[in-house]
């Protein structure tokens, strides 16, 4: 048995104990999810006894039920009715006969187990007792608006998580204790890297300086990687007429993902959720020839996209990030062989980061697209083609494509396995054509190039939050703000201690002496919580033998000589 199956048949049994519990309550849907499942609710304020609203309380009370429910044994019964019928069966339930008003077909399935019926598809399991009971979990309740959609009422959902077997839920919550210890955001916080203030506005961080020392960092290593591959580097604005939008095409396929416009004397400005368009204009800056590409724009531009208050999540979901980001114009012919130079890069780039274990996904034309479906065709086979030629196991992403051309996502997984999406090649084919881009090939006639976007680590926010989760804040010693502390034991070790910074400070170490007035055991305590790489105490014995004492991960690595530590550096 599938075990989206179980938790879809969870998700009715959590719905049956809810409606015992508190009569009268309204339902939404309850479908299964990856881990579990949930099941949206609106109760009647006079059911629950708190203004219609479930309490964290509640939870193990229903997770009773549940379980009285399924000792039932109790049957998943399918059946077909006529819309006229479903229509009075859910007389009293207003989601459910706005789904019904939906659909076309004169019948539709229901499921009847026990005194809760549901309009269903399936499939569910044919009896409770398949269920095990010792394998699933109520998690958390929190608002969904009907529907996702912020005009609709706001409903309350009750997640939770189900398993074949007892241990694999066991696995499953102490990989979560595990993950909350990881959140980037609390550790953002701890590690004084970045805050959110709701005065600025929701989903736009701001970089404290330790923070802005790794964005820093992080783009240093773009800056050198890129300009060595031949990128050129290129700075734009933050807004752009409203009509280059229009002419890009994302005012009429992009727009829900974009601002309203700004009014500048009568004209109206949008703030820019691309860096493309800008790139173009740059490229038509001057007649470009053919022994111009592939011409390399490079930018690490900050962008704006409108995003729901409730998908927000600390830096890994914001309305304002930094984009990795870069556009390739070349010839028709060299398409294959640039994706294939941006995977290899990119993958090296993960790597150095840290991470080796990926997914890679190749997606396909969505709903709501801009070109031909020859040109999305071929564009397509070009990926599978470098995508086989390197032998990279994918899998495919039916309409993930972007409006304006297919594209190669890899996922990268952390610590905890889990999934990621950073890099991100994606062919276009749309702003060639919509901005008359051409170039003069070898016969002196003009040609149309082709244009490849691309984000080999994505959103400098985003990456960011998830290497504080996959290294749980302990970053290597080139991405940490702060490498070194060096801690006098007292007053008369100070200037040894300074001494020492400057000798490490001379070879671009990021070192910090800290002579406040505490005890060595405190300052070390401090040290390990900001999860400082190196911490290096000094006294008597250290000035004497010109050395330090290292710690490192809560460990003491022992007496050093200065060169010693510079070389375990340098590793």
């Amino acid at each position: 048995m599938k075990i989206d199956t179980i938790r879809h048949s969870l998700a009715h049994i959590m719905a049956y104990a809810v409606q015992e519990m508190y009569p009268g309550t309204h339902f939404g849907i309850g479908p299964a999810i990856e881990n579990g499942f949930y099941y949206d609710f609106t109760l009647p304020s006079e059911a629950s006894g708190e203004g219609g609203t479930f309490a964290p309380e509640d939870l193990p009370k229903i997770e009773k039920k549940m379980k009285e429910l399924i000792k039932q044994n109790l049957e998943f019964k399918k059946k077909t009715v006529s819309k006229k019928e479903a229509k009075k069966i859910f007389k009293d339930q207003p989601y459910k006969l706005e789904l019904l008003s939906e659909i076309e077909s004169p019948k539709v399935s229901i499921y009847e187990s026990g005194k809760f019926v549901d309009l269903c598809k399936g499939p569910h399991l044919k009896l409770t007792k398949e269920i095990p009971t010792d394998a699933f979990k109520l998690t958390k309740i929190a608002g969904a608006y009907w529907r996702g959609n912020e005009k609709n009422p706001m409903l309350q959902r009750i997640y939770g998580i189900g398993f074949r077997t007892k241990k694999e839920l066991e696995a499953h919550l102490l990989k979560e204790q595990e993950a909350e210890k990881r959140d980037h955001r609390v550790l953002g916080q701890k590690l004084e890297l970045f805050l959110m203030d709701e005065e600025v506005g929701s989903g736009l961080p701001l970089w404290l300086p330790k923070g802005a020392v790794m964005c820093r960092l992080i783009e240093n290593y773009l800056y050198k990687e890129l300009t060595a591959q031949g990128y050129y580097w290129v700075v734009t604005p933050h807004i752009a007429k409203l009509d280059l939008w229009k002419t890009s095409g994302h005012w009429d396929l992009y727009r829900e993902n974009m601002y309203s416009p700004i009014k500048i004397d009568e004209e109206e400005y949008m703030l820019k959720p691309m860096n493309c368009p800008f790139h173009v204009k740059i490229y038509q800056s001057k007649i470009r020839s053919y022994k111009d590409l592939p011409l390399k724009l490079a930018e690490l531009g900050t962008v704006y996209r409108y995003e729901k208050s409730g998908v927000l999540h600390g830096l890994t979901r914001v309305r304002g990030f930094t984009q990795d980001d870069a556009h390739i114009i070349c010839e028709p012919n060299q398409l294959s062989e640039e994706v294939t130079k941006l995977l290899k890069s990119g993958l090296k780039m993960l790597k150095t980061f840290g991470f080796k274990d990926y997914e890679i996904y190749l997606s396909t034309r969505p709903e709501k697209y801009a070109g031909t479906l020859k040109s999305w065709e071929k564009a397509t086979n070009s990926l599978k083609y470098v995508l086989n030629k390197l032998k990279l196991k994918y899998q495919t992403d039916p309409g993930g494509g972007v409006f304006y051309g297919p594209k190669i996502d890899i996922k990268i997984k952390d610590s905890l396995g889990r999934p990621w999406q950073c890099t991100t090649i994606q062919i276009d084919f749309n702003l060639p054509e919509r901005f008359k881009m051409t170039y003069i090939d070898k016969k002196g006639k003009k040609q149309e190039p082709m244009m490849i976007h691309r984000a080999l680590l994505g959103s400098i926010e985003r990456f960011i939050g998830v290497l504080l989760e996959h290294y749980a804040g302990s970053l290597p010693l080139w991405l940490a703000p702060v490498q070194i502390w060096v801690i006098p034991v007292g007053a008369r070790h100070e200037k040894y201690a300074s001494q020492v910074a400057k000798e490490l400070a001379e070879v671009n170490l990021r070192v910090e002496v800290k002579n406040e007035n505490e005890t060595v055991s405190k300052k070390i305590r401090e040290g390990e919580i900001q999860k400082i790489p190196y911490l290096l105490v000094v006294g008597d014995k250290e000035i004497k033998a010109k050395s330090v004492r290292v710690r490192s991960k809560n460990k003491d690595l022992g007496i050093m000589k200065i060169n010693k530590f510079l070389k375990k550096c340098s590793r």
